[in-house]
């Protein structure tokens, strides 16, 4: 399996002209580090699920909460990433295109349809549809958004372990003013994407001043 793909063992449905609709959704697509996750779920409608929402009007606990619920009763979740070093190099929009791509093949069971949240829709193999504001209206997808915030937030925190310096378990890769003044003071590091504007302004002034000085000692 990818290293960018998770994938659980689906549930057996009990009516298989039913079709099986998979929700997709990201996270992390406007964080300065980390990747952009991507979640996919296959709810099952004998084990139907109460209070799934857009995952950031969710508190943690209650996400997490859910979270758990949903892997236990949903036919099949799966999860794909792209990473800081890949959004850099096809962009942003690509990277999470190619993370819903990645999430849903990893599925162990096949969707007749995916409803993925937003405007734009990746590539797939089966019909897909794209629902502006779908995390707060279908359960499939704000299940996905769910599953995908959870794993996201505690990937960054494993990452704040080996980048104490940024505090990625706090901010979990947004731009806040903590993640500004490391960034001045450390520098980036390996989960930061370079391609974003304020990556760039950052890291523009240090490289900068690397070659005055470099061409001083000339």
């Amino acid at each position: 399996m990818d290293v960018g793909q998770q994938s659980a063992s689906p549930r057996t449905a009990y009516t298989p002209c039913a079709p099986h609709i998979a929700g997709c959704d990201e996270v992390g697509r406007g964080t300065w580090a980390g990747p952009v996750v991507a979640a996919a779920v296959i709810l099952d409608p004998r084990r139907p699920l109460a209070g799934l929402s857009d995952s950031k009007k969710l508190s943690r606990k209650r996400r997490e909460i859910l979270d758990l619920l949903i892997r236990e009763h949903c036919l099949a979740w799966s999860l794909g990433q792209a990473s800081a070093q890949e959004i850099d190099e096809i962009n942003i929009l690509q990277a999470t295109l190619l993370a819903m791509q990645r999430a849903v093949a990893a599925l162990t069971l096949q969707p007749d349809l995916v409803l993925v949240d937003g405007n734009r829709t990746p590539e797939l193999p089966m019909p897909c549809e794209a629902i502006v504001g779908g995390d707060a209206t279908q359960p499939a997808i704000s299940a996905a958004s769910i599953i995908a915030k959870v794993y996201r937030d505690r990937l960054m925190q494993s990452l704040a372990k080996e980048h104490p310096v940024y505090g990625f378990d706090q901010h979990f890769g947004y731009g806040t003013m903590q993640h500004r003044l490391a960034l001045q003071r450390h520098g980036p590091c390996t989960e930061h994407r370079r391609s974003f504007s304020p990556i760039r302004q950052l890291i523009d002034p240090i490289l900068s001043e690397g070659r005055r000085e470099t061409h001083h000692f000339r």
